[in-house]
């Protein structure tokens, strides 16, 4: 080519209007050019462009972050028919750009990692192996320990709520905790909490599921994943901020000892809930969960789940909802997600809705029977078990989980890694 550019192909993805080119176009480009490549494998160079809006080392990491997430292949468990080809290396050329790429390089891996255990088949992925999970990424070093607490432990500490919900199941539920203790942490006072949903398999339990699409249930455990894998990735970016991850993994199934609507639960900080329908069993597991994260020390807790239908209606597959408590933490929260390419928006809490989950029987109940309000009701009972401290709850049922292509940087069915990517730029917000 004339200018010298010495290259066998050349693939050339469009960004749009130059002054609409914004970080998801970007990331969209590079995706672009990683599929094309995918039928001849080998190397994919970027070249920065110094014309765009952003400043190289932004287009770097953006570069990589599409690119490395459009590279991942699903169908893991295929056994014949034609495979794509692996991107073997991503170069990116430009200057001071180096350190930027890396670091997307590793956070993206580790987005990856997590859509593996979402895309895991149930029946290879029970609630057991959120446990190995977290030894695994714990066995690699980097000031990590986990600590896993099985039923008879669950059942000491009072987790009435995540013990129900796991019980029909022969696969028993777990307390999967992972610490990350750096030396010298930037803000010793400040121990991020991370806590997320693992239901490994959601048939709705005796308030059953439809039938159509029960398959993608596996993905009920997108937060869990979120949140386990995102604490390696901040220890292997050694990033100086303290972190706790919990995450309630059960299995939640119809069965003879199923918790059945009517049943009332006591939960570890002593609150009892009625149940009135056991597919609102997410927020019985985060209510646990959430108790043991402030137990452990967390000063500062958001908690990821794939919650509630209605999410999906208000917002799609692009944006999470979420609710916080502080508005400090919500601002911070709100900028992680932009940066990061998580993208979440801000919903109103507000203690009104509380009445929603007024029980006559019990100090709550775990849904209502009215079609209003469902993400901010399930908020408000989150509320009762977050503890004192900042707090937010992001409902990420919308993109955490893809049955179509999204049109963007994401297009495969399956888990998207959701969630990876916003906490670790939650935590570097915390490393100076």
């Amino acid at each position: 080519m004339d200018g010298g550019l010495r290259a066998g192909r050349v693939a050339v993805a469009g960004l749009g209007r130059r002054e609409a080119a914004d970080d998801d176009a970007i990331r969209t480009a590079a995706a672009a050019a990683t599929r094309a490549a995918r039928a001849h494998g080998g190397t994919l160079a970027w070249l920065v462009d110094d014309s765009l809006p952003a400043a190289a080392p932004d287009q770097a990491r953006l570069a990589v972050e599409g690119a490395t997430l459009a590279a991942y292949d699903p169908g893991q468990w295929k056994t014949r028919g034609p495979r794509e080809r692996p991107l073997e290396r991503l170069l990116v050329v430009g200057d001071g750009v180096e350190g930027q790429a890396r670091r997307a390089g590793i956070v993206a891996e580790w987005a990856n990692r997590a859509r593996d255990l979402v895309n895991t088949p149930p029946n290879e992925a029970p609630p057991a192996r959120f446990a190995e999970r977290a030894e695994e990424i714990a066995a690699g070093g980097g000031r990590l320990r986990a600590a896993v607490l099985g039923p008879p432990e669950i059942e000491a500490l009072g987790m009435g709520a995540l013990a129900a919900v796991g019980r029909a199941s022969r696969n028993e539920p777990r307390l999967v905790a992972v610490h990350y203790d750096p030396p010298g942490p930037a803000h010793p006072d400040v121990v991020l909490g991370f806590v997320g949903k693992g239901i490994t398999f959601d048939t709705g339990g005796i308030s059953l599921k439809p039938g159509l699409h029960m398959e993608d249930m596996k993905g009920d455990m997108a937060g869990g994943a979120a949140v386990l894998e995102a604490i390696g990735a901040v220890a292997e970016l050694e990033l100086p901020v303290r972190v706790l991850t919990v995450v309630a993994a059960a299995e939640n199934m119809p069965g003879g000892g199923a918790y059945r609507p009517g049943d009332i639960l006591t939960a570890a900080n002593g609150k009892t809930i009625e149940i009135v329908n056991t597919d609102a069993e997410g927020r019985l597991v985060l209510a646990d969960a959430l108790w043991y994260a402030r137990r452990e020390g967390a000063t500062h807790v958001v908690d990821l789940a794939t919650l509630t239908g209605a999410m999906v209606i208000a917002l799609g597959d692009l944006y999470s909802g979420f609710y916080a408590n502080d508005d400090e933490w919500a601002d911070r929260l709100a900028a992680a997600a932009e940066r990061s390419g998580d993208h979440a928006w801000r919903l109103p809490l507000h203690p009104r809705y509380r009445r929603y989950v007024d029980s006559t029987f019990a100090d709550m109940k775990n849904a209502s029977d009215l079609r209003e309000a469902g993400p901010a009701l399930a908020a408000e009972f989150l509320r009762e078990f977050a503890g004192d401290g900042p707090w937010a709850h992001v409902d990420i049922a919308g993109p955490a989980f893809l049955r179509r292509s999204r049109g963007d940087y994401l297009t495969q069915h399956g888990g998207t890694g959701y969630g990876v990517r916003l906490l670790v730029e939650l935590a570097a917000g915390y490393a100076s």
